[in-house]
């Protein structure tokens, strides 16, 4: 295997930690730059950072703090992402960094996700994208997952972890915001097969609310981007708050939406808020809301839609579109039953969208 470096090589240290040059970014006036790889796309000038605090101006070069810095790693279910209809059963090799573009008041990975680099130093450690692929293997992984923390903002890590996947056969897999810009998308494209999307509201204010946006309709460009032009297999999920995105008019607009614009096969989970950091005082989200939202969901004609933080629910099952027969129960992250044989239900032989060969 080639020994793996970064995209640009040139790297210094800077205080504690050691820096590498980031890709996707403009040089503008009087030594600032221009972010290109989130939404965001923050202007920063010399000596300061970005809005995620993971990237740094020198000298008006662009540089990543964060490059194979490794906050997270377990072997977990894609079950857990929730992924439901790509290689069900499955493990991967789930790592997660520092960081977020995102301030969600009720983030439960909110120790990582708000911790600038230089706090982590002692408690994490590098991972070369060589290493990243042999302990995958090692431990018998279909694929390598980035998540816990936004993978865009170590984008340059995962593009060259994904690359050496690709060559090697494992899949790969971003649990994101989708807040990525198409430039970047287009750069990892080739090399990323699944995408799991937040989609956390329907509506400006919803998003202004929990993410601190005000437009946030370029998730939802990015996301159909990612499946139409890229073909990846793409899952939504939206957690439902209790008064900020729990409305009946936004849920049946994210349905109408997915179903419009991804196809009526794409899975949307609708999950349990569970009471967090500054959202601690709220009731965690009503069963029978969320039960509300599958209706409306199946109303507009998905035909994959399923509950989540509900351990027992039959709702975390995957029943067949066409004549209704369970096909797939779970228990938690585990899979109990899989009626699925080549891609078919067994009752009827309909065909089932997604994945489902190891």
């Amino acid at each position: 295997m080639v020994v793996p470096r970064p995209i640009r090589p040139e790297r210094f240290q800077g205080g504690e930690i050691e820096v590498f040059e980031a890709i996707l970014f403009d040089r503008l006036s009087d030594k600032r730059v221009q972010c290109t790889i989130c939404q965001r796309r923050c202007v920063i000038s010399e000596g300061q950072k970005g809005y995620c605090e993971t990237r740094v101006n020198r000298g008006g070069s662009f540089y990543s703090l964060i490059y194979g810095r490794v906050s997270t790693m377990m072997v977990s279910p894609i079950e857990k992402k929730p992924l439901f209809h790509y290689y069900p059963g499955s493990h991967w090799l789930s790592l997660g960094s520092l960081g977020c573009n995102f301030k969600c008041p009720g983030c439960q990975n909110w120790d990582i996700a708000r911790a600038k680099p230089e706090e982590g130093e002692g408690t994490i450690r590098y991972l070369s994208p060589g290493k990243v692929l042999q302990l995958a293997k090692d431990n018998e992984c279909v694929g390598i997952s980035w998540t816990y923390n936004e993978p865009t903002l170590w984008f340059e890590y995962t593009l060259d972890c994904a690359k050496f996947a690709k060559e090697k056969g494992l899949k790969t897999n971003y649990v994101t915001n989708g807040f990525i810009t198409a430039a970047a998308l287009d750069l990892i494209g080739p090399y990323l097969d699944s995408f799991r999307v937040d989609i956390k509201g329907f509506s400006r204010e919803s998003y202004r609310r929990i993410a601190h946006l005000d437009r946030f309709e370029g998730i939802l460009e990015v996301t159909i981007r990612a499946q139409r032009r890229w073909g990846m297999h793409v899952e939504i999920i939206s957690n439902l708050i209790p008064g900020f995105n729990d409305d009946m008019q936004q849920l049946k607009n994210i349905a109408a939406w997915i179903r419009r614009s991804l196809g009526k096969s794409t899975p949307w989970h609708v999950t349990r808020f569970v009471p967090h950091l500054d959202l601690s005082h709220l009731p965690s989200t009503p069963i029978k809301v969320l039960e509300m939202a599958r209706e409306i969901g199946l109303k507009e004609g998905l035909e994959y839609v399923y509950l989540g933080n509900v351990h027992g629910h039959h709702a975390e099952n995957t029943y067949c579109p066409r004549c209704g027969n369970l096909l797939i129960r779970r228990g938690g992250f585990s899979i109990l039953r899989n009626d699925i044989v080549d891609g078919r239900c067994i009752h009827c032989g309909s065909p089932i969208w997604g994945t489902f060969d190891s």
